[in-house]
């Protein structure tokens, strides 16, 4: 099949799923089209089979913030017209999803339809969807897709709960890369950051305020505190990153927490973890935790969200009460400081991550887009018919 797939180009999780999608896609043979204001942050230069399209946005004195919503739609049109595109996948319902509507309304005038398909990430239902200037524009964007996913159950229940939402909703949940999230020797890396052999504890994230990266912070220095020779190594930047630093400052635990900053080989950072922390506010899903599951690392996480479906508790880590930190604390050295449990958790972490495994889930969507593309068109030929 000829699918574009319409994207966010940031370190995000809907932007690092549309591009691990597509590049799966164009390994089982599809030629796929990726959209997008800049290139995504996964995707490399030279993707056999993928061809990026930048969405270009021209500025003009009339408009204080250029329409971004309609050169997506006129380049979704340019794609679908001269690719000769089978099915287009938008990932976030703002402003994709309502960009590819009005894409597929100017083809249907041309005689030319195209199934949409939209798959529903996260904050695009649970925050931004939510306010009230947009919440009419993403009932009707979803309602007026082909074909609707979301990325867990809970997301699921949330749109339906939020929105007057009439469209079927899939579940087809994230997905990992087994062979490149796995276990390996890093040895000289433990070397460099533990000399000591401390234990490693890690945070990976956006550094937003709903990651709750000082919480990270709190939980770290009472692990200490009990007694666990430890390091934390917090991957990624933003927001609060300068408040994280001035707190291990204001706790003189300085010396056993290293900024990695932004990486793109975080399994490196994950091979040498013993633990994996994350007290989010809000995840719909957990990608964060499923990459160091993957990576055999037990997980300590809130029990909101889409967390529950991937970390379970007693059994790849525990699941803590949300702002918790002394329930986290104390999870964290029970894991640290028996080995026999580590042992245990860390391989059902991995035996868990095989349930969500690239090429199964991604088999899904392609079932989907089948399933999708033969409903439009019988309903198109009945349609006719009639």
């Amino acid at each position: 099949m000829n699918i574009g797939i319409v994207c966010y180009p940031t370190f995000g999780g809907s932007g690092v799923v549309a591009t691990e999608l597509a590049k799966t896609l164009a390994k089982n043979g599809h030629n796929i089209h990726m959209l997008s204001y800049a290139r995504p942050a996964r995707l490399d230069t030279l993707e056999t089979g993928i061809t990026y399209h930048e969405v270009s946005i021209n500025s003009y004195p009339l408009f204080d913030y250029p329409p971004y919503a309609l050169a997506l739609a006129s380049q979704m049109v340019n794609l679908i017209e001269y690719e000769d595109l089978d099915l287009l996948h938008v990932h976030y319902a703002l402003p994709h999803a309502t960009s590819a509507y009005l894409a597929k309304q100017i083809m249907r005038e041309r005689g030319i339809l195209v199934p949409i398909i939209t798959t529903l990430h996260g904050t695009d239902i649970t925050l931004v969807g939510r306010d009230p200037s947009y919440k009419h524009v993403v009932e009707f964007s979803i309602d007026k897709s082909d074909g609707v996913t979301a990325v867990s159950e809970y997301l699921k229940k949330e749109t339906y709960e939020h929105f007057d939402i009439q469209q079927d909703i899939r579940v087809i949940p994230n997905f990992i890369d087994l062979d490149r999230f796995k276990k390996s020797n890093k040895s000289h890396f433990k070397k460099a950051i533990c000399p000591n052999d401390e234990k490693v504890v890690v945070h990976v994230s956006n550094f937003r305020k709903v990651k709750r990266v000082p919480e990270v912070v709190t939980v770290f220095s009472k692990i200490v505190e009990a007694g666990i020779d430890a390091k934390l190594l917090l991957v990624g930047d933003g927001p609060d990153r300068q408040k994280a630093e001035q707190q291990c400052r204001d706790i003189g635990i300085c010396d056993k927490v290293r900024f990695l900053g932004k990486l793109e080989e975080v399994e490196e950072v994950l091979s040498i973890a013993d633990l994996f922390l994350i007290p989010s506010g809000s995840e719909t899903f957990g990608l964060a935790a499923l990459e160091a599951m993957s990576c055999s690392v037990p997980v300590i996480s809130s029990n909101i969200g889409g967390l529950p479906e991937v970390n379970i508790h007693g059994q790849t880590g525990y699941l803590c009460d949300l702002d918790d930190v002394e329930c986290m604390a104390n999870y964290g050295v029970k894991i640290l400081s028996d080995e026999k449990l580590h042992k245990k958790m860390a391989d059902n972490a991995r035996s868990q991550a095989v349930r969500f495994n690239q090429d199964e889930i991604v088999k899904q969507y392609e079932e989907f887009y089948e399933e999708v593309s033969k409903r439009l068109k019988d309903t198109s030929e009945t349609s006719t018919a009639s």
